[in-house]
């Protein structure tokens, strides 16, 4: 069984994020969203409420069937060996994301040279968006909403801890 893992933090989940998972769920017989839990991160969702949150997403978009999200903290590499997993997938915007990956990537087949990173190109309707800039352009009115699924967005409306600047144009 071929197991590939999509870790982030996913604070919160963009449809960039989705667009991957969505690539990813046909190329894999399971396909495992490590949520990760950065300790030197301010998150604006728990751990617990981000998982909650990308369930709910892959329930909505038809994914919950060979797709399960699980949390973790450390080193990646840990991780998959806990799972039996060999690949990670991870999305690419820019070429300064391609820099980061790439010593990544480098790093993880350092650790474990069985372990292999496939990069998969963000759609150009996504490579512009991050996760800090949805909250920052969310927190000062801007519309987001083309930008995150629609539970996504509920949640960020509803239980996110950002204070909002209201759009008064």
């Amino acid at each position: 069984m071929k197991i590939a893992v999509f870790p982030g933090s996913f604070d919160p989940l963009t449809n960039g994020h989705l667009d991957i998972i969505q690539r990813s769920y046909n190329l894999f017989d399971k396909l495992v969203i490590a949520v990760l839990n950065n300790p030197n991160k301010k998150c604006s969702f728990t751990l617990t409420e981000r998982k909650i949150i990308i369930e709910e997403v892959l329930k909505e978009e038809n994914l919950a069937n060979h797709v399960i999200v699980k949390e973790f903290s450390g080193l990646l590499i840990h991780f998959l060996k806990q799972i039996n997993a060999k690949i990670i997938v991870r999305g690419i915007r820019a070429l300064s994301d391609f820099e980061f990956e790439f010593r990544a990537a480098r790093m993880n087949n350092h650790l474990d040279p069985i372990v292999e990173t496939l990069f998969l190109l963000s759609k150009s309707d996504y490579e512009h968006i991050s996760s800090s800039l949805i909250k920052e352009v969310y927190s000062l009115g801007g519309d987001v909403s083309k930008y995150l699924p629609k539970s996504v967005l509920y949640h960020l409306e509803n239980n996110c801890n950002i204070q909002r600047i209201p759009n008064n144009i």
